[in-house]
């Protein structure tokens, strides 16, 4: 006998990637108002990995190798914190294959970012879900497109005293003797094995349930959300919680002083024969803010002195 999965996939709400995000007229944040808004694509990637770890251990999958064990997966519980609008990215996580879902109303405040958690918030509400829930897998996306603070899933680790496993491209499970890796007495114990790329090479690692993993790019391809599966994902349960049910404490420890557009890159020149030895000398005028045909002119000069 071997212990379930019980898996936490947290998902976050965030402006849709193929938007290009604008800064407010306060130069104070993203503007958000009136702009599409979508599932984390790296969310995305998670789910789709607990999902694929149930499909694997189901009979008659195709997904399901007998050679290859792995444990069965009782349950998968998707949790975003926010405003009322993360319930449409609950419902798109539960039409993808969640079993149910935990939406904590985080109202927005103004001049606090939109009332968005901190990493450090987020990470102590996750571990309070984990152990009211009985989470033994906890499965998050490396970071969130809107702030790329990928912190959430280390912090989450230290404060629960798991394992790590970080921006996993493969995630397998080896099979670990009774009372090992997780396991109880008479129980059957799993060890998780995940795969990341690196600078200059490909790093494997493995420790035993309970643990944390985060998801990087290349680890799967999610699915699309059906229409069948979407009308199915009205039926499943979603239930509403605060910060103030976990006992969590919300306000934020930095304060944003100012957000800039990013800066245009100048084209640039591109210098042959003569004025590829002179270049240094020849485009300094763009960088004085002088007309831009002086390079130029000054590539003839220089020329014409190298040539008497």
């Amino acid at each position: 006998m071997s212990i379930p999965l019980k898996i936490l996939v947290p998902v976050k709400r965030v402006i849709d990637y193929a938007i290009k995000p604008r800064v407010n007229p306060t130069r104070t944040a993203i503007e958000t108002a009136n702009v599409k808004h979508s599932l984390n694509p790296f969310d995305e990637l998670s789910l789709e990995a607990a999902v694929r770890l149930r499909e694997s251990a189901t009979p008659g999958h195709p997904r399901h190798n007998p050679s290859s064990p792995s444990p069965t997966v009782s349950d998968i519980l998707a949790l975003s914190a926010g405003p009322a609008k993360c319930a449409d990215v609950l419902r798109t996580a539960m039409a993808m294959g969640a079993d149910r879902a935990i939406h904590v109303l985080v109202e927005s405040t103004e001049g606090e970012g939109e009332g968005e958690l901190e990493p450090l918030a987020v990470a102590k509400l996750l571990r309070e879900v984990v152990r009211s829930e009985g989470i033994n897998l906890a499965i998050l996306g490396k970071q969130s497109i809107d702030d790329d603070s990928a912190q959430t899933g280390q912090m989450l680790a230290g404060l629960l005293g798991w394992g790590q496993a970080t921006q996993a491209s493969d995630v397998r499970f080896e099979e670990a003797g009774q009372g090992e890796a997780g396991g109880k007495e008479g129980e059957k114990g799993w060890r998780v094995r995940v795969m990341k790329e690196v600078d200059g090479g490909v790093e494997t690692v493995k420790g035993p349930l309970p643990m944390v993993v985060t998801t990087d790019l290349r680890l799967n391809e999610p699915r699309y959300a059906s229409l069948p599966n979407i009308m199915k994902a009205k039926k499943k349960p979603l239930v509403k919680k605060t910060l103030e049910d976990y006992g969590v404490d919300g306000r934020r420890r930095l304060k944003v002083l100012k957000v800039e557009d990013v800066i245009p890159m100048f084209q640039g020149l591109k210098m042959v024969g003569h004025f590829s030895r002179y270049g240094c000398t020849g485009v300094q005028g763009i960088f004085d803010g002088a007309n831009m045909l002086e390079p130029v002119n000054a590539f003839w000069r220089i020329r014409d002195a190298d040539l008497e």
